[in-house]
């Protein structure tokens, strides 16, 4: 039996992982894709919001030539504090059900990625999944057809294309000036009467000034209606005129959302309409005991609530709380 399985081996996870291993804690990390796979899910030339020092786990300096490191840094990062802690991650292994049992253990089911089936008992179960395999769905007619992506990876398969991106945030600003960069035409429309407060401060001026030199085609207080082959149908909030745009692809960057799955059949339960799980902030444990959260899982519908910085000090609460509800039953 484990000490601890961790589901998600993501920066917060494994945070976790290192914090309950540091207390002698014997611990087992199931991933049902990669290692950090929501940073592996960026895009490729992303760069951080944060600084190196605010992605730090575990007390591994991540040294960067860099202000605001990239994408490729922070993966060899983890993998490398992965590597030196030697946290155990079983990657392509999806975590299928969590059941709580009459003795206060858990039983954690799996799914291998050859398809055979496994069984793990725990004493405690921190669950630490991300949010990138759910975006935000817009329901708009043809949503579902090849043209439309809900993520970006790079600007090349975009060369020379006519692009429509849907959405108002950083990752919509950053595809767009990668988008220029290879000669995209490029309209971004967005509901709100203007652009996310969060746009990184080095990139605003940037894209504002494509916006003023006509290469970006910003439309605010609009969203697309319909997508069809080869346009797009935008409606503007106030007026409701609706323009046809010639269009061949769409990005909906529309923001993701946490899958509560694992929570639910848990037995955790949730709190008011942001769906966010019901825990004690100073421990990270949910209303099951023995059952934690930690990481993005552990907001509401904004998955802006919880960043790395803010959820790699999950795993000390967690860990420290562990060790002392033993203490407390000896």
């Amino acid at each position: 039996m484990q000490d601890v399985i961790i589901i998600g081996a993501g920066p917060c996870g494994l945070s976790a992982a290192i914090e309950c291993q540091r207390r002698g804690l014997h611990v087992l990390v199931l991933e049902k894709h990669c290692l950090v796979h929501s940073i592996y899910s960026y895009p490729t030339h992303m760069q951080f919001f944060s600084t190196a020092e605010l992605l730090e786990i575990g007390d591994v300096p991540f040294a960067s030539p860099n202000d605001k490191p990239f994408r490729h840094e922070a993966l060899a990062y983890y993998r490398k504090v992965s590597g030196f802690y030697n946290v155990p991650v079983s990657a392509y292994e999806e975590a299928t059900e969590v059941q709580r049992q009459q003795d206060g253990t858990f039983i954690v089911r799996s799914l291998k990625r050859g398809g055979e089936h496994a069984e793990y008992a725990a004493r405690n179960v921190i669950i630490s999944t991300g949010y990138f395999d759910h975006p935000n769905i817009l329901g708009i007619p043809g949503e579902n057809t090849d043209k439309v992506s809900h993520y970006f990876q790079e600007a090349h398969p975009y060369t020379g294309t006519k692009v429509t991106i849907i959405g108002g945030s950083n990752s919509a600003v950053d595809a767009a000036l990668e988008l220029v960069r290879v000669n995209a035409e490029v309209t971004v429309v967005y509901r709100g009467d203007d652009l996310s407060g969060n746009i990184k401060p080095w990139v605003r001026p940037i894209f504002e000034s494509l916006v003023n030199k006509g290469k970006v085609d910003l439309r605010l207080n609009s969203r697309v209606i319909e997508i069809h082959p080869d346009h797009v149908v935008v409606e503007a909030n106030d007026s409701g005129e609706k323009t046809a745009l010639p269009n061949d692809f769409v990005l909906a960057l529309t923001g993701f959302r946490p899958d509560r799955k694992l929570l639910f059949g848990a037995g955790v339960e949730m709190a008011g309409d942001m769906e966010k799980p019901v825990f004690d902030p100073e421990t990270m444990e949910s209303n099951v005991p023995g059952l934690y959260v930690a990481g993005v899982i552990a907001s509401g519908r904004n998955a802006n609530e919880v960043f790395i910085e803010t959820g790699r000090g999950h795993g000390k609460l967690i860990a420290e709380h562990i060790l002392a509800s033993r203490s407390a039953e000896k």
